[in-house]
C-alpha cells in the first residue's frame, strides 16, 4: 500500500483490499500487507498509521505485515533498500539495465524539445550504449546516476490478465524505465517485482491504473528468470454522474470520510464488493465471511462501475435496521453528545428513519431541546393554529391520554370544519418543529405531559 500525498486511503483501495482478502482466505492463503513507501517526495509522516487504522476499522485483517511481522520481514520498502540495489546491479551486470548519468537539466531540455516537436515524452537512451567499464568508472568516481532498464526494441509483450483478458503491448511504447533512483530508492516497478518474488506472492489484484506498467514488470520477471504471479486489474469507480472516475476534485473519496459521515463499515464493505463483482444471483446482502465463501475471480467485471450514494444509503439503512438497539446505541456514541440512557430512550422511535449514524441528532433534537418557533412555523396550517393549540392544551391538561385526545380532536374538527390531519400537524410542529416525525403520541409520551403542555403554550403565544 503506497501512502498518497494526503496520507488518506481511497475508498477504491478498500474494494481492492476486500478482493485480495477474500481470495486469500478462500484459498487458505496469506494476505500480505506491504508498505510501498519509496516515493519520499510524496511521503507524509503518520500516513501509514492512518492507513493501517482505517483498514482495521473496515473489518479487514492481514496475515503478514506491519504490527504483525512474518517470515518476509521487513514489510516497509524503505527498510529493504539494500535488496533493491543488489538486484538493480545484477541487471546491469547481465546487460538488462544500465547506468544513466543524465542531469535533471538535460532531461528537462529533452522534454521541452519533445513537446515542441509533438513527440511522446520519453528518455532518448542517451546513456544506453556507454560501455559498462566506463560507466562503472564514473560510478566509482562518485558521479550521480540512476539505473534504467534496457527495454528491447519492437517486441510484442503479452500477459494474461484474469480480469481484462489477454493484453499485448509493443515495447516501442515503453520507456527505458528508471529502476533505481539517484538517492538509492527504487521506483515502484523494481521494488514491487523484487518483493513479490521474495515474498512468494501468487496473485496480484490491483487497480487498472497499473495495467500500463505491467509489461515492464513482465520484462523484469523475464530478466531475472522468475515466474510471474497471476495478475488482474480492476476497473475504477466512476463518480455518481458516470462522467469521470471518483477523485478528490469531485468530492471526498477517502475511506475514512465515509466512516466519519456515519456509514457502517459492514455496509460499505457490502456495497463495495458489488462494485466490480457479480455473485451470479440477485442476492445483494453479504457479510464479509459470506462474500469470502462466494468470491470467484471469474465473476470480476471489466466495466467501470458507477458509485451511487443512493445505493450506498440503501445498504447502510438495511444494516442499521439489522442491528439490535444496544449495539446501535454503542455505534452512535461517536456521533452524538447524548448520554447512553438518552439514546436508549428515543432510539426505537427513529431507528427505521435513520440512513446514516449522523441522522440520529437531526431526528431526535426536539426530544432534548424545545424547538425554536418562527413567524412561518405554522404556514402549512395558517388560520387554525391558535384554536387548535388552545383546544389541545385544555384537553391534555384535563386528561393525559392519547385516545381521549384523538376522540376530542375529531369532535372538535367536525364542529369547526377542520381537517383532522391539519389538527395533528399543528401539534406536531408545535412540539417538534418538524412536519415529519415518528408517531406523535409516542413522541409525546417520551416528553411527558408537563413538557408537552409547556411547548404548546409557547407556540400559542407565537400565533396569538
Amino acid at each position: 500500500m503506497a501512502p498518497s500525498p494526503t496520507g488518506e486511503y481511497h475508498i477504491g483501495h478498500i474494494r481492492t483490499l476486500l478482493y485480495n482478502y477474500a481470495w486469500a482466505k478462500k484459498n487458505n492463503g496469506q494476505l500480505i500487507l506491504r508498505i510501498e513507501d519509496t516515493d519520499r517526495e510524496r511521503y507524509v509522516e503518520g500516513a501509514v498509521d492512518r492507513i493501517l487504522e482505517v483498514i482495521t476499522d473496515y473489518g479487514v485483517s492481514w496475515d503478514e505485515g506491519p504490527r504483525i511481522g512474518g517470515p518476509h520481514e521487513p514489510y516497509y520498502q524503505s527498510q529493504r533498500l539494500d535488496l533493491y540495489c543488489k538486484y538493480a546491479i545484477e541487471l546491469v551486470r547481465s546487460g538488462k539495465a544500465y547506468y544513466c548519468f543524465c542531469t535533471k537539466e538535460r532531461l528537462e531540455t529533452l522534454r521541452k524539445q519533445q513537446e515542441k516537436d509533438h513527440k511522446l515524452p520519453g528518455y532518448d537512451r542517451h546513456c544506453r550504449n556507454i560501455r559498462r567499464e566506463e560507466s562503472e568508472k564514473r560510478v566509482a568516481a562518485g558521479e550521480p546516476y540512476v539505473i534504467r532498464m534496457k527495454v528491447p526494441d519492437n517486441e510484442e509483450i503479452s500477459f494474461e490478465d484474469f480480469v481484462q483478458g489477454e493484453v499485448t503491448v509493443n515495447s516501442s511504447v515503453l520507456d527505458d524505465q528508471i529502476l533505481l533512483k539517484s538517492d538509492g530508492y527504487p521506483t515502484y516497478h523494481l521494488a514491487v517485482v523484487v518483493d513479490d518474488h521474495l515474498m512468494e506472492i501468487t496473485h496480484i489484484i490491483r487497480g487498472n491504473e497499473w495495467i500500463s506498467s505491467t509489461p515492464k514488470h513482465v520484462l523484469l520477471y523475464r530478466f531475472f528468470g522468475w515466474d510471474m504471479p497471476k495478475v488482474g486489474h480492476l476497473p475504477v469507480f466512476l463518480d455518481p454522474s458516470g462522467e469521470g472516475k471518483m477523485s478528490k476534485r469531485r468530492g471526498s473519496v477517502s475511506a475514512r470520510s465515509f466512516l466519519e459521515a456515519g456509514y457502517l463499515p459492514e455496509a460499505l464493505d457490502n456495497y463495495l464488493i458489488l462494485l466490480g463483482w457479480n455473485p451470479g444471483t440477485e442476492r445483494e446482502l453479504f457479510t464479509l465471511q459470506e462474500f469470502t465463501s462466494a468470491f470467484d475471480l471469474n465473476h470480476l467485471n471489466k466495466s467501470n462501475p458507477r458509485f451511487t450514494y443512493e445505493k450506498l444509503k440503501w445498504f447502510n439503512q438495511q444494516y442499521i435496521r439489522s442491528l439490535d438497539n444496544v449495539t446501535l446505541a454503542k455505534r452512535l456514541e461517536k456521533f452524538t453528545s447524548r448520554e447512553e440512557a438518552e439514546i436508549a430512550k428515543v432510539l426505537p422511535l427513529v431507528k427505521e428513519r435513520m440512513v446514516t449514524l449522523r441522522d440520529f441528532d437531526r431526528l431526535t433534537d426536539y426530544f432534548f431541546e424545545e424547538p425554536k418557533g418562527s413567524d412561518d412555523i405554522f404556514a402549512k396550517v395558517a388560520g387554525i393554529s391558535a384554536q387548535v393549540l388552545d383546544h389541545a392544551i385544555k384537553t391534555l391538561s384535563e386528561n393525559w391520554d392519547g385516545k381521549v385526545l384523538e376522540e376530542n380532536a375529531r369532535a372538535f374538527c367536525a364542529e369547526k370544519n377542520i381537517k383532522v390531519g391539519d389538527y395533528f400537524m399543528v401539534l406536531r410542529i408545535a412540539i417538534t418543529g418538524k412536519a415529519q416525525t415518528p408517531p406523535l403520541w409516542d413522541v409525546m409520551e417520551i416528553l411527558g405531559k408537563d413538557e408537552i403542555v409547556s411547548r404548546l403554550g409557547s407556540s400559542l403565544l407565537l400565533v396569538d
